[in-house]
């Protein structure tokens, strides 16, 4: 069967869908762009879920409200619903939808303020999972710069009862009873705005990765540097001395490799969010993180003053893997053979919030 390869991706203004055929993804113009969709709705994130063919996206704003977008031809049609994404009554309301995750026959969703939503009807409708927000330490969740979001949902592949969360700016929770209860799993990592720079919850997470084959395996970049775990987040390494800063958004582990990844660390928040020097880089490691070399090959090397959000970077299945970073200027870089060259594939978009990859029927 003819298969394509499809890169989704959530923008400021809607989302939008390349497609390329696999052998032809290092040539820019074989690649078909599609878009926008889901009436230009700012889209956080877009996902394709293998498991029943659809793509969803998660959007909104406190102009248009929280909403799950679905689309069951590829991105022919479109449908979205919100039904039961409340917190209820007395409760703040759900404002937006950050983050989709198909997993064991569900959907999740993160949300603003940070919370988590289970759908096991596709999208139509979503209950409440109680037990995050009823961890001791919600009182003291603060919001980080782009909101009190819960933005990045880890499901183990093999543990239905089992589930990371991320949220800015409270930290990394862990269930392992299908969300009753949540334990908060942050020792080691560093939180230097604050007066305890070392506390229980209030870490910056930007984004958590498992490592490839295993999911006791973390990757994180935070606010405060990159870190590893190797006990299901427990406990954290710091890993970022040799990066040119500790501050970034973006981390995708390597597809096969445990001891592999790559990061896009940008300047401090004070010095401006976008790449150090002006000169963009993806950084790698295959020794788990002692050391680090930047790829730079077919990337801006000056006046890249842009930066690659949280959920904007990403790899593709095939061999040798894609990687694909989306920037916040509106221009999507691209990788077929590991982050070793770079090309720009397409430009002058909205702002990209997402990228994600799908192999799908031609």
């Amino acid at each position: 069967m003819t298969r394509r390869l499809m890169v989704l991706l959530g923008t400021k203004k809607g989302a939008f869908l390349l497609d390329v055929a696999p052998e032809r993804r290092a040539d820019p113009g074989a690649w078909r762009l599609r878009g926008p969709f889901c009436e230009a709705w700012p889209l956080n994130h877009l996902v394709f879920d293998p498991a029943t063919g659809a793509i969803h996206g998660a959007g909104g704003n406190p102009w248009f409200g929280p909403a799950v977008w679905r689309s069951d031809d590829l991105g022919g049609t479109w449908s979205h619903a919100s039904e039961g994404l409340t917190f209820g009554e007395g409760e703040p309301a759900v404002t937006n939808v950050w983050r989709v995750t198909p997993a064991h026959g569900a959907l999740y969703a993160g949300v603003e303020p940070a919370g988590l939503f289970r759908s096991t009807d596709g999208g139509r409708s979503w209950s409440h999972v109680a037990g995050l927000r009823a961890h001791p330490s919600r009182p003291g969740w603060m919001e980080g710069a782009g909101g009190l979001i819960c933005h990045t949902i880890l499901a183990h592949p093999n543990d239905p009862l089992r589930m990371w969360v991320a949220i800015s700016a409270a930290g990394c929770f862990a269930t392992e009873d299908g969300g009753l209860t949540w334990e908060a799993r942050n020792r080691g990592v560093a939180a230097d705005f604050l007066p305890d720079p070392d506390p229980e919850t209030g870490q910056c997470v930007h984004r958590i990765a498992h490592a490839a084959g295993d999911p006791e395996r973390l990757w994180q970049q935070n606010h405060c540097g990159v870190y590893r775990s190797d006990d299901a987040g427990r406990s954290w390494v710091r890993l970022d001395a040799p990066l040119p800063s500790e501050f970034g958004f973006a981390i995708v582990a390597h597809p096969r490799d445990r001891d592999a990844a790559f990061t896009i660390p940008l300047k401090d928040p004070d010095q401006g969010r976008f790449m150090p020097d002006a000169r963009m880089a993806v950084w790698a490691t295959g020794d788990g993180g002692s050391t680090w070399e930047a790829r730079r090959t077919g990337l801006p090397q000056e006046n890249a003053y842009l930066s690659v959000l949280r959920g904007a970077f990403a790899s593709d299945p095939l061999t040798p893997f894609g990687l694909y970073a989306g920037t916040s200027s509106g221009a999507l870089f691209a990788s077929a053979d590991e982050g070793g060259t770079w090309t720009r594939i397409i430009d002058l978009l909205p702002p990209i919030h997402s990228v994600e990859t799908a192999l799908v029927d031609a």
